[in-house]
């Protein structure tokens, strides 16, 4: 690597460069002593990859995104994009596209997709996922991870499904990847996204301005500012007794399942 200015003292010049060499997220703007100006290349090892295994409970099977799945979720996508303004939710016609993308962002470890199943009936009704996976510095153990990338069949809205799954994700991120946080998070626009996720139990913390690209219609290379809610290692088992009464009150209400709902393996 090469210091941007002669005036660099040689002992800086094996941690900066002119230009962030790769253009990876670890490579940090930096300026220091000596008039030099460039970029620190982290020596972050890679990190582990997030690992999504089947989760299933009495309503709700997720299994690891893949092709195979394409046929049921262009059923499942059918009204899906009705009237959602501030998410990414594909059409029929792009679904195929739409898992070919997840699949390829889930290449480096960080994003784990699901196809979301009702395990009532067997049908394909929607997409999850894990991801933004932050570790613990120098270990390979979670710190916390995200779940989101998030969208159902009309045919389960407003049933107990949604819930469901969640309990089913956040369950997994806590009791076995044992992480110290759930991030979830949304447009700042979208207020019914916003009241789903503060139903969950989630705790709202603020918006982040400019956070990410705006994945709405016609906003294509802007930035969003986004709502950010969490869930703590503390507060979990809370929150699953929560997710628990809420789903034994929806399942009463649209006939689905029992009111102890049981966690399942595979």
């Amino acid at each position: 690597m090469q210091a941007t200015s002669p005036g660099c003292p040689l002992e800086h010049m094996t941690a900066i460069s002119a230009a962030p060499p790769d253009g990876g997220i670890d490579d940090l703007p930096w300026g220091g002593p000596g008039g030099c100006v460039g970029w620190i290349r982290s020596r972050m090892r890679p990190m582990p990859p997030l690992v999504a295994p089947v989760l299933a409970n009495d309503l709700v099977r997720l299994e690891p995104l893949s092709e195979a799945h394409v046929a049921g979720l262009r059923q499942a996508a059918v009204g899906a994009a009705d009237g959602v303004t501030y998410a990414d939710v594909p059409v029929p016609e792009t679904v195929a596209a739409y898992v070919a993308a997840g699949l390829a962002r889930s290449a480096d470890g960080g994003y784990a997709p699901y196809a979301q199943i009702d395990a009532t009936t067997g049908r394909l009704v929607g997409h999850t996922s894990y991801l933004a996976p932050r570790f613990w510095p120098g270990s390979d153990r979670l710190l916390a991870v995200e779940i989101g990338s998030t969208w159902l069949s009309p045919s389960v809205r407003g049933t107990a499904f949604n819930t469901a799954a969640k309990l089913a994700l956040i369950e997994h991120a806590f009791e076995t990847l044992a992480v110290a946080r759930v991030d979830i998070k949304t447009d700042a626009r979208n207020e019914r996204a916003r009241a789903a996720i503060a139903a969950l139990g989630a705790t709202f913390e603020g918006v982040l301005r400019h956070w990410q690209p705006s994945a709405a219609a016609g906003e294509q290379g802007r930035p969003r500012d986004s709502a950010m809610y969490s869930i703590i290692s503390g507060e979990w088992p809370t929150v699953r007794t929560h997710l628990r009464r809420r789903i034994a009150a929806k399942s009463g209400a649209d006939r689905r399942g029992t009111a102890a709902i049981r966690s399942r393996r595979g």
